[in-house]
């Protein structure tokens, strides 16, 4: 059985390839002006590195914010189902009760019941805030490379308390202090804190119960990280390969279609 699933963020767009319940190929690209193009891309990393040609995949579901602009998916659903099918997935045996997840566009809380299915969520997609564009946006500022933000953080002695949850206050609150001559570290570490209330607050309405799974982008940064698991008390699991959690949900809905379809 071969299916594959995809996930059109904001930010970016995955593709995870599954061959009889397990991850074979998965692809990760900036989302470009053209969704299903970029779409065709991913999908196409994701099958070579399968060693699969297109025609060989049974069914396609696709999930994320472009979800519906893609001609190649048969079904699309919800990045909330995709993604706690695809935490169930990666971690069922470690017990995982709240999943957290921080995408390009949006934030989720997600709340399991003891049989894992879905109890409660909360979401922002109203704003960059306490987004991955947010963390983007002023690392831009700060002229700091996104994958360098995490390290720099750690070094931190004296966070900063950033104020505004808006991008462009909190932009220009970033440059007001970098005026001041305030260490970057120290900038960063409070830009982290500051997501790490954001989203703690989200969790709280949900509910925190142990044990608490961090997906999505910037859960590949370890002061994001670190930050989180002081502001919420907890040890966060976090995946192997957080970016793709979602659309590998998606890909095992679509296993779950095709099987039910009596497809092979």
């Amino acid at each position: 059985m071969i299916t594959a699933g995809i996930d059109l963020g904001s930010t970016y767009v995955k593709g995870v390839v599954l061959v009889d319940g397990a991850v074979k190929g998965w692809g990760v690209q900036p989302t470009g002006p053209d969704h299903d193009e970029t779409a065709r891309a991913v999908l196409g990393s994701a099958l070579q590195m399968a060693g699969l040609r297109l025609e060989e995949l049974g069914y396609i579901v696709s999930t994320g914010y472009g979800r519906r602009v893609t001609s190649l998916a048969k079904e699309t659903i919800s990045e909330i189902s995709a993604n706690a099918e695809g935490t169930r997935f990666v971690a069922r045996a470690l017990g995982v009760r709240t999943i957290l997840d921080i995408g390009g566009q949006d934030t989720k809380a997600i709340a399991l019941d003891e049989r894992l299915n879905i109890d409660n969520f909360a979401m922002n997609d109203k704003c960059a805030a306490g987004t991955g564009r947010f963390i983007e946006a002023l690392a831009g500022v700060l002229g700091v490379g996104i994958d360098d933000m995490g390290p720099l953080s750690l070094k931190s002695q004296s966070p900063l308390r950033i104020t505004s949850t808006c991008t462009v206050f909190a932009r220009s609150e970033v440059v007001t202090l970098i005026a001041e001559g305030k260490p970057k570290e120290d900038i960063i570490a409070g830009i982290h804190e500051a997501l790490a209330k954001r989203l703690a607050t989200m969790a709280r309405k949900v509910g925190v119960r142990r044990e608490v799974f961090f997906d999505g982008g910037p859960a590949r940064n370890i002061g994001m990280r670190a930050a989180l698991e002081k502001e919420l008390g907890v040890t966060l699991v976090v995946p192997e390969r957080p970016q793709i959690v979602t659309a590998t949900g998606a890909a095992v809905l679509a296993a779950a279609r095709l099987a039910k379809a009596g497809g092979q």
